[in-house]
């Protein structure tokens, strides 16, 4: 079976505490900063957690990115791909604005939003989604495919 997807192989869920999911699923932060570096690549659900870094709020860099969006929290609010994972070399300028120094920073394209959010519980680290929010989300989004 070497090479061969089995549903849901090919799609994992990522929890992000707002308003950061929300910069994501903008197009504005293309890094999402973690403690270490994961292995995975490709697609990801956007899972907005169900806490709000209120102090992020106040950042001038994350309330123009917000400006007029809804942050949903506990839901899947878009997918992404996850297409690499670095950290700045020591002394280097940050690779964006959005780098947290010291970091791994985990590399997010082809950000697509869903039109409305779907109700979900999330976890720490890179986790499976079940293959009943797998069919919710292609509901909204019919072309996502590995």
């Amino acid at each position: 079976m070497t090479g061969i997807k089995l549903p849901g192989d090919w799609i994992r869920g990522i929890t992000i505490k707002q308003p950061w999911a929300a910069c994501i699923l903008a197009g504005a932060k293309t890094i999402e900063n973690r403690p270490r570096a994961w292995s995975w690549r490709g697609w990801m659900l956007l899972h907005a957690g169900q806490q709000t870094d209120r102090a992020a709020l106040r950042l001038p860099l994350v309330a123009h990115t917000i400006r007029g969006r809804d942050l949903a929290v506990g839901a899947v609010i878009g997918v992404a791909r996850l297409a690499g994972c670095h950290q700045d070399p020591d002394g280097s300028p940050p690779c964006t604005e959005w780098a947290q120094s010291g970091l791994w920073h985990l590399e997010v394209a082809d950000v697509q939003a869903l039109v409305l959010p779907i109700p979900a519980r999330g976890q720490l680290g890179l986790w499976k989604p079940t293959e009943d929010l797998i069919a919710q989300v292609l509901q909204q989004l019919p072309g996502l495919r590995p």
